[in-house]
C-alpha cells in the first residue's frame, strides 16, 4: 500500500494505519464535527526514537522505573488519533469519530477545547531535530484522507492552539513538507 491509498473509513479508521487502540479517549460532543488537525511532536524519553514508550504512554502501560524522565509522565492519561513514526509506519490509537486526549487546554480563532473538534497526529520527533522524509509523505496523505472523510477547515500546530505552554511541533519542522502554507 502507498501514502496515497490512505482512507479513513466511515468509522473513523485507517486500514493502512496499525491499530492500537487507546483507553484516553471519549465520545465528541454532538454539535462539534471535526474541523481541525493539531499536529505534535513526541519522543520519549526526549531525544530518544524507536523505542514502545509513545505507545505504551497511549495505552496507560508506561512504567515509571525504565527509564528517569517517565517517573512524572506515567500517571498521564494521553492519546492520540495518529503516530507517524520516524520511518512514515502510521498508528492509529483512537477513532477520528471520538475525542482523543492530546491538544489540553487549547483554543482556536475562539474556541476552546480544541480536543471536541480536532484530530492530534503526532509525528515521532522533537523541537530541535528534523522530521523524515517519510514521515511528511504519510503525513501528507494522511492529511488528504482526513479531509476527504471531515470537513478540515485548518491545520495547526500544538503551538499554535497552546501558545506559552506548548511549543511542537517545533521549528524544525517543515510545513510545506506536508503542504501546509504558513504565514
Amino acid at each position: 500500500m502507498t501514502h496515497t491509498d490512505l482512507v479513513i473509513g466511515a468509522d473513523g479508521w485507517c486500514a493502512a494505519a496499525r491499530r492500537v487502540d487507546s483507553p484516553n479517549r471519549d465520545a465528541r460532543p454532538d454539535d462539534a464535527p471535526v474541523s481541525l488537525i493539531v499536529l505534535h511532536s513526541i519522543s520519549l524519553p526526549p531525544g530518544d526514537f524507536g523505542g514502545p514508550w509513545i505507545e505504551h504512554l497511549f495505552t496507560n502501560r508506561l512504567d515509571p522505573s525504565a527509564h528517569p524522565y517517565f517517573f512524572d509522565i506515567s500517571a498521564l492519561r494521553v492519546s492520540s488519533h495518529f503516530v507517524v513514526r520516524r520511518n512514515g509506519e502510521l498508528l492509529q490509537f483512537v477513532s477520528t469519530l471520538e475525542r482523543a486526549w492530546h491538544a489540553g487546554v487549547s483554543s482556536w480563532q475562539g474556541r476552546s477545547r480544541c480536543n471536541d473538534f480536532s484530530v492530534g497526529i503526532e509525528f515521532e520527533g522533537c523541537n530541535v531535530l528534523p522530521f523524515e522524509a517519510a514521515q511528511y509523505a504519510r503525513a501528507r496523505a494522511l492529511i488528504g484522507a482526513l479531509r476527504q472523510r471531515h470537513p478540515i477547515a485548518d491545520v495547526v500546530g500544538h503551538s499554535d492552539v497552546a501558545p506559552g505552554r506548548k511549543t511542537d511541533p517545533g521549528a524544525c519542522f517543515d510545513w510545506s513538507a506536508v503542504g501546509i502554507p504558513r504565514p
